[in-house]
C-alpha cells in the first residue's frame, strides 16, 4: 500500500512507519486526506470524548535566564517586587482553585534565573534554597500536604537529579519541546541567546523524564519562523522518545500569538490552516492512543476545527487564574466549553494532571507517596472523579448524574456509536461494552433509558423483593483478599471487631427467626475457616433443613465449594450432590469479583480462579441448582475488565442457563484493607454504578431477565436510580447484613418490608414479594412479613474448633 493510500484507508499504520517514510507521507500529504485521516484515528483511540484539566496557574517565577523574542512571560527583577511567590502566595492561589474545584496546580516558571540575575539569587538566598528546582519543589510538598491540589510542574530545563527530586512532590511534569530546529537558535532566530532553547538540551530533560518514568508533557510553539518540514522534525523527535520511554503523556500544538512589546510583535501568526494541518500531522504521526492538545484560548470560534483534526484535549483551564504565558487571550468559561463541545458532536470530561493510561499504572509511573492521592482522585477509566458519592455512605447523588436529570446541562445529541449500541442489545463484544461504559452526559442518559425500555420490555414494570436473611456464620478466614474487611485473618486482624464462629443452635435459632417474620430465604455465607471442612457446610444445611423444612436455604459462594469439595476428598460434582440432597436450594454468585485473572491476581491472589469460578457454576447447574452472578467493581479494576465479566456470565449463561439474577455490588472503599493501602478508588463513581446495571441489562440480554440493584451498597436514592436504568428487582430485606457494613456500608440492617414496597412506589412501579426463584411469595410469607417484630440481638459465637461427626 503506498503511502496516500495508506493515509487515505489505513492510517493507523502509519504511527509503526520509520521516521523517514513518516517525514515523506506527512511532507506529501493533501490536507483533506491527513485531516480525515486523523479524525477517523482520533474517533478509533480516544471516542467521541474530550478531556481538560481544571487547574490553578501558579507562576512561581517569571524571571527567566532565556530571551526569546516572542514571550511576554519573562520578566527582569524590578524594584520592590518579589523574585518568587511567597509561600503564603502559593497557598492562596492553590487553595482558591481548590474552592473552585481545581484538582490541577500548574507550576510555571522561567529557566533558572539566578544563573542571570543576582536579585533572583539573593531571593533564593533568603529563602534557604540552592536553586529554583529546589524552592519549586518545596512549594510542590506544600500544596500537597494544605490542599487537595496534585501539582504539575513545567519549569524548563532540569537535570536527572532535579526531575528525581520534584517526581516526589508532582504528578506530572512538563517541557515543550517547541521547535527540533538548531536554526532558530541562530542569531536572528526566535531562541538566539536563549542556552535552554537549544533542542539538544531540550530533548535530554525529556529523556531523563523518560529514564526516570515520569508522566510528562511537551509539544510544539508554531508560527515562530519555522518550516511545516521542521515541524515534522520535532513531532518525530518526540516520536523517538515516547517510542522508548513510553511517558509522552500528550503533546501540545500552540500556536504563536504576536504579542506587543516583544520582538516579534510585528511577526505574522499562524492562520488557522497551518494550526489544524500541524494537529492533523501530530494526530496521524503519533498514533490514535496519543493526546494531542491545543488550548481553546488561542483559537475562539474554532474549536470544533480543532476537534474535526484530531485533538482529544483542551489542556489546562482555570477559573481562578489567567493564562500568564497568554494573559491577553481569556480562558473560556467551562459551561461555555462544554457547550460548544458538544455542539460539535463530543463530550467534555474532566481529567487529572495525570493521564489515565498512567493512572493505570501507578507503580511504574507515580511515586509510592503519591500514588494514592492520584488513584482516589480518578474514576474507573483514569478520568477525574468528579462526584462525591461513594457506595455505602448516605447521601443522595447529584442531580446531574441521575438516570433521567431533570435540567441537565448541554445534553442534546447522542454520540451515533453509542445509539447504534443501545439499538441492538446483546450482540457486544468487548470494544462496544467499554464504549458504553465510557458514555457521559446525553450518552450516559440515552444508554439508561435503553436499558430501561429493555427492560420494561422483558419484565415489565413489576419490581421483585424478597424477604430474606444473610447468616454469616464464621468471619474467621484464612485467604488474603485484598478487598475484605469482612473476614478475620492474618492481614485483617484488628480492623474491626472480634472473631466468631457461630454454634450451629445460632444459626438454627437466626433461621426460626427468619421464618416468623415472613422470610422464604436464608442465605448463608462465611470465611473459609481453616477447620471447615466439606461435612461443615453439610452440618449446616442438614440442621437448618431439618428445623424448618420449607424454608430455601441460598448457601456457599462457588469458594465455599471448591474448598468443602478439596477437604472432603469428593470432586466439585460429587459434593454439589450431597448439598443438593441435604437440602441446598440455590447459591450465591459471590467470589467472583471481577472474572479477569489479571485483576484477581492483586486483588484476591489465592482465590478461586475466574475458570474455577465458571467452573464450580457450571457444576451447579448441571446439577439442577440455580444460582446468582455478581460483579464486585470500583476498586482497581479498569472498564475493559467489566467487559470481560459481563462477556464470561453470558457465555456461561448462554450455555447453561443456569443464573437466576445478575446482582452488581459497588465496592464499599472505607474499611477495606486495599483501600487503606492507597491502592484502590473509593468505589465506582454514582455514574458509573447505574451504567453498571444499565449495561448489564443491554449485554445480558435475553439470557439474564433478572438485574439486581443492591440497597445496602448504592442507598435507597441510587438503588430507586437504578430502577430507570434496566434493574427490575431490589433483592433482600437481610435482616442481618455484616458483609457490606464491616467494609464502611452505613445503610440500615434491614428494609422492612413497608419500606421496600414505598420505595418502589414512588418509583412508580409495582411492588412484587418474590421467592428466591423468582415465584410470587406465597400468602402465609406476605402476610407474616409485615408489622413483623423487632430481631432480638444476635449471638457471635466465639470460636473454638468445630467438630464434625
Amino acid at each position: 500500500m503506498n503511502d496516500l493510500a495508506a493515509l487515505r484507508e489505513a492510517p493507523g499504520e502509519i504511527a509503526g512507519w520509520a521516521d523517514a517514510r513518516v517525514r515523506r507521507a506527512l511532507a506529501a500529504a493533501d490536507a483533506d486526506a491527513l485531516l480525515g485521516a486523523a479524525a477517523r484515528l482520533r474517533a478509533e483511540g480516544h471516542g467521541n470524548i474530550v478531556s481538560y484539566s481544571r487547574n490553578a496557574f501558579v507562576p512561581l517565577t517569571k524571571l527567566c535566564r532565556d530571551v526569546c523574542l516572542y514571550c511576554t512571560f519573562a520578566e527582569t527583577p524590578q524594584a520592590g517586587r518579589a523574585a518568587y511567590l511567597s509561600p503564603d502566595e502559593v497557598l492562596a492561589i492553590a487553595r482558591a482553585g481548590a474552592r473552585a474545584g481545581c484538582r490541577e496546580a500548574l507550576f510555571t516558571l522561567g529557566d533558572r534565573p539566578e544563573a542571570r540575575y543576582p536579585a533572583a539569587r539573593r531571593a533564593l538566598d533568603a529563602l534557604a534554597h540552592e536553586s529554583t528546582l529546589s524552592y519549586l519543589a518545596e512549594m510542590c510538598a506544600l500544596v500537597l500536604a494544605e490542599t487537595s491540589l496534585l501539582p504539575h510542574v513545567n519549569p524548563g530545563v532540569m537535570s536527572a537529579e532535579d526531575i528525581a527530586a520534584l517526581r516526589k512532590v508532582s504528578a506530572s511534569q512538563g517541557l515543550m519541546l517547541e521547535s527540533a530546529s538548531e536554526r532558530l537558535c541562530e542569531r536572528g532566530g526566535p531562541h538566539f541567546g536563549s542556552p535552554d532553547k537549544r533542542p539538544s538540551v531540550r530533548l535530554a530533560t525529556i529523556a531523563a523524564a523518560g529514564a526516570a518514568r515520569v508522566p510528562f508533557t511537551s509539544g510544539l510553539l508554531i508560527g515562530i519562523g519555522e518550516t511545516r518540514a521542521e515541524r515534522i522534525d520535532t513531532l518525530l523527535a518526540l516520536r523517538r522518545a515516547h517510542r522508548e520511554y513510553g511517558h509522552i503523556q500528550e503533546v501540545i500544538v500552540q500556536n504563536f500569538r504576536a504579542k506587543p512589546g516583544t520582538r516579534m510583535a510585528g511577526a505574522a501568526e499562524p492562520d488557522l490552516d497551518e494550526l489544524l494541518w500541524t494537529i492533523a500531522a501530530a494526530r496521524v504521526a503519533l498514533g490514535a492512543k496519543a493526546n494531542i492538545q491545543a488550548p481553546p484560548n488561542l483559537s475562539p470560534g474554532a474549536y470544533h476545527r480543532l476537534l474535526a483534526a484530531g485533538l482529544n484535549d483542551w489542556g489546562g483551564v482555570s477559573p481562578v487564574t489567567p493564562d500568564h504565558v497568554n494573559p491577553e487571550a481569556p480562558w473560556p468559561h467551562l459551561a461555555e466549553l462544554a457547550a460548544r463541545t458538544e455542539r460539535a458532536g463530543f463530550r467534555l470530561a474532566e481529567r487529572l494532571a495525570v493521564y489515565p493510561e498512567y493512572i493505570a499504572a501507578p507503580d511504574r509511573w507515580l511515586d509510592p507517596a503519591l500514588a494514592p492521592r492520584v488513584v482516589r482522585a480518578a474514576d474507573s477509566e483514569g478520568l477525574a472523579r468528579v462526584d462525591s458519592w461513594s457506595p455505602g455512605k448516605p447521601g443522595a447523588p447529584g442531580e446531574a448524574d441521575m438516570p433521567r436529570a431533570r435540567g441537565a446541562p448541554w445534553a442534546s445529541r447522542t454520540d451515533p456509536a453509542i445509539a447504534r449500541l443501545c439499538d441492538r442489545p446483546g450482540e457486544y463484544g468487548r470494544a462496544d461494552i467499554v464504549r458504553l461504559f465510557a458514555a457521559r452526559g446525553a450518552d450516559y442518559r440515552a444508554v439508561c433509558a435503553a436499558a430501561d425500555a429493555l427492560r420494561r420490555a422483558a419484565v415489565g414494570d413489576r419490581v421483585a423483593w424478597i424477604v430474606n436473611r444473610n447468616i454469616n456464620y464464621t468471619n474467621i478466614c484464612y485467604f488474603r483478599c485484598r478487598f475484605c474487611a469482612f473476614s478475620k485473618g492474618r492481614i485483617a486482624d484488628g480492623l474491626r471487631g472480634d472473631p466468631y464462629d457461630l454454634a450451629i443452635a445460632e444459626v438454627i435459632r437466626r433461621a426460626e427467626e427468619a421464618w416468623r417474620r415472613g422470610a422464604s430465604e436464608i442465605c448463608m455465607q462465611g470465611g473459609i475457616h481453616p477447620d471447615y471442612t466439606g461435612d461443615t457446610y453439610l452440618e449446616l444445611v442438614r440442621a437448618v433443613k431439618a428445623a424448618l423444612p420449607e424454608l430455601h436455604i441460598h448457601a456457599f459462594s462457588p469458594l465455599e465449594i471448591q474448598q468443602g469439595a478439596e477437604t472432603s476428598g469428593r470432586t466439585v460434582a460429587e459434593f454439589l450432590a450431597l448439598l443438593r440432597g441435604a437440602g441446598l436450594g440455590t447459591l450465591p454468585g459471590t467470589a467472583a469479583e471481577i472474572l479477569d485473572d489479571d485483576v484477581r491476581a492483586v486483588l484476591c491472589p489465592d482465590k478461586i480462579d475466574t475458570e474455577g469460578w465458571l467452573g464450580v457454576m457450571r457444576a451447579a447447574h448441571a446439577a439442577g441448582l440455580r444460582s446468582t452472578a455478581t460483579i464486585m467493581f470500583g476498586h482497581m479494576e479498569r472498564t475493559g475488565s467489566w467487559a470481560r465479566h459481563l462477556l464470561r456470565v453470558r457465555a456461561l449463561q448462554a450455555e447453561t442457563g443456569g443464573f437466576t439474577e445478575f446482582v452488581p455490588l459497588p465496592f464499599v472503599h472505607a474499611a477495606a484493607p486495599i483501600y487503606l493501602r492507597g491502592a484502590a478508588r473509593r468505589g465506582p463513581t454514582f455514574r458509573e454504578a447505574v451504567l453498571m446495571h444499565a449495561v448489564a441489562r443491554l449485554a445480558l440480554h435475553p439470557h439474564i431477565v433478572n438485574i439486581q440493584a443492591s440497597w445496602v451498597k448504592m442507598g435507597p436514592e441510587g438503588a430507586a436510580a437504578c430502577l430507570d436504568a434496566g434493574a427490575n428487582d431490589l433483592g433482600g430485606t437481610l435482616m442481618n447484613e455484616s458483609i457490606s457494613r464491616a467494609a464502611g456500608a452505613e445503610h440500615g440492617q434491614e428494609m422492612p418490608p413497608e419500606r421496600m414496597v414505598r420505595l418502589i412506589a414512588a418509583a412508580g412501579r409495582e411492588p412484587r414479594q418474590r421467592t428466591t426463584l423468582y415465584g410470587d411469595a406465597p400468602p402465609d410469607r406476605r402476610a407474616l412479613a409485615f408489622g413483623a417484630p423487632p430481631l432480638a440481638p444476635a449471638v457471635q459465637t466465639p470460636p473454638a474448633r468445630r467438630r464434625v461427626a
